[in-house]
C-alpha cells in the first residue's frame, strides 16, 4: 500500500512544480533550488553570491527552515527579496509550498530566485519544486564519502560546489575522490571547488550563473 501512496504524493507534486515552472517562464527568472546538509554553508553562500551580483541583477531568495526564520533575516540583511517557509518538522520543501511563497514576491522585480532548501541529504532532492536546476553543496568538513552514500543528490543536481576548501589542509578529505565518485553517478555534473569564507573560486560560480540568467532572459 505505501508504493501507491507516495507515486500519488510525487505525481501531485510534480503537477504544481510545472505550473510554478510555467510560471517562472513566463517571468524570465532563474530558479534554483540549493541544497546541502545541515552547516554545508549555504547562507554564507547566498550572502557572498548576493553581493556579488546585485548591482547587475534583482534577486530573491525563499528561505526553506524547519524552525527559525534565522537565515532569512541574515539574507534580507543584504537588501533582497526574501520570504521564510517554516515546515514545521518536514524535511523539505515541495511545489505547494513553493507556490504559496510565490505570492509574497514581486516577481516582476527578479532575474534570479534562490530557494534554500532545508539542510537535508536526502529528502529535498526527491521534491521537483520547478526550479530550472538542482545546486548541491557539500562541505569538505563532512568527508570524501558523501557520494556513495547519498547518490540521489548527486544524480538530480546540476551544480556540485565543494565548499570549505580552505578548511582541506587541516581534514581527512580527497577532492579527488568526490570528484571521481561523483562523476560515476552523474557525468554531467559540474564540479566547482569554493570557499563562500574566504572568496576562493567564487568567480567560477558566479560566472556560470551569470551565463545562466542571461540565457533565460534572451540576452546573450
Amino acid at each position: 500500500m505505501k508504493v501507491p501512496v507516495v507515486r500519488n504524493i510525487l505525481e501531485a507534486n510534480k503537477r504544481i512544480a510545472d505550473e510554478n515552472r510555467t510560471l517562472f517562464g513566463s517571468k524570465r527568472i532563474l530558479v534554483l533550488n540549493l541544497m546541502s546538509s545541515p552547516g554545508a554553508g549555504k547562507t554564507t553562500l547566498l550572502e557572498k553570491t548576493i553581493d556579488l551580483l546585485k548591482d547587475r541583477f534583482r534577486i530573491g531568495v525563499i528561505e526553506g527552515d524547519i524552525q527559525t526564520s534565522t537565515d532569512a533575516e541574515r539574507i534580507a540583511g543584504h537588501g533582497v527579496q526574501v520570504v521564510q517557509i517554516n515546515t514545521d518538522g518536514a524535511c523539505h520543501l515541495d511545489g505547494n509550498m513553493i507556490r504559496e511563497a510565490l505570492t509574497q514576491l514581486d516577481l516582476d522585480a527578479l532575474d534570479l530566485l534562490v530557494v534554500e532548501n532545508v539542510g537535508n541529504l536526502v529528502c529535498p532532492a526527491e521534491f521537483d519544486v520547478g526550479e530550472h536546476h538542482k545546486v548541491m553543496i557539500l562541505s569538505t568538513t563532512e568527508g570524501d564519502d558523501k557520494p556513495k552514500k547519498y547518490p540521489l543528490m548527486f544524480q538530480e543536481s546540476s551544480v556540485l560546489l565543494v565548499n570549505k576548501i580552505d578548511l582541506l589542509p587541516y581534514i581527512n578529505c580527497r577532492i579527488e575522490v568526490i570528484r571521481r565518485a561523483s562523476a560515476e553517478i552523474n557525468p554531467n555534473l559540474k564540479v566547482l571547488e569554493i570557499s563562500a569564507t574566504t572568496g576562493e573560486g567564487l568567480p567560477l560560480w558566479t560566472n556560470w550563473l551569470e551565463e545562466q540568467i542571461r540565457q533565460i532572459r534572451g540576452t546573450d
